[in-house]
């Protein structure tokens, strides 16, 4: 079985599909997040649907970018995203998480994903420009409730230390 991550696409009447297949990392979420920007802009955005019934692994910056996609939603449309999972152990990690807060989640499958096209990956990201990413993307996840704040702050923590001494470096250079 082959478990490469990827992304699939659609839109209808407004309604945006994605759905996150296989083992959804990073580098997957940061070509979504040019994606969100096109859907957000659209003047006949509806709402959107995150399918995540085919992942079989999603780390935490795409946990997080599906974060600010919820915060984004929320912010410019006033629309509550939806998260559609069936595997009991997503389930609870995203429950715990606070996903619960910020989509409605719903644990029945989808019926009809024929008309999806696979988002093309993203440009490759210099380290600082994915460091960057990474810290945004885990900045929303803390942001949803107190045990991601605790989960993750020493993960920001060193990241953002190590991107002012890659900052230094480069000015001293």
């Amino acid at each position: 079985m082959n478990h490469a991550g990827k992304i699939m696409v659609g839109v209808q009447d407004g309604v945006y599909l994605l759905k996150l297949e296989g083992d959804v990392r990073v580098t997957l979420c940061i070509s979504a997040e040019g994606f969100f920007e096109k859907m957000f802009d659209d003047a006949g955005f509806r709402s959107v649907l995150v399918d995540l019934t085919q992942a079989h692994a999603i780390d935490s910056t795409s946990l997080g970018i599906l974060a600010k996609l919820s915060i984004e939603s929320q912010r410019r449309h006033g629309v509550l995203p939806t998260l559609v999972v069936t595997s009991a152990d997503l389930e609870r990690l995203l429950q715990a998480s606070g996903f619960g807060d910020v989509f409605h989640i719903v644990t029945e499958p989808l019926e009809h994903v024929d008309q999806l096209g696979e988002l093309p990956p993203s440009p490759t990201l210099d380290e600082t420009s994915l460091r960057h990413k990474v810290i945004d993307a885990h900045r929303a996840l803390m942001s949803l409730n107190e045990a991601n704040r605790d989960t993750f702050k020493d993960l920001v923590a060193a990241l953002e230390a190590e991107d002012a001494y890659s900052q230094e470096s480069y000015a001293a250079g």
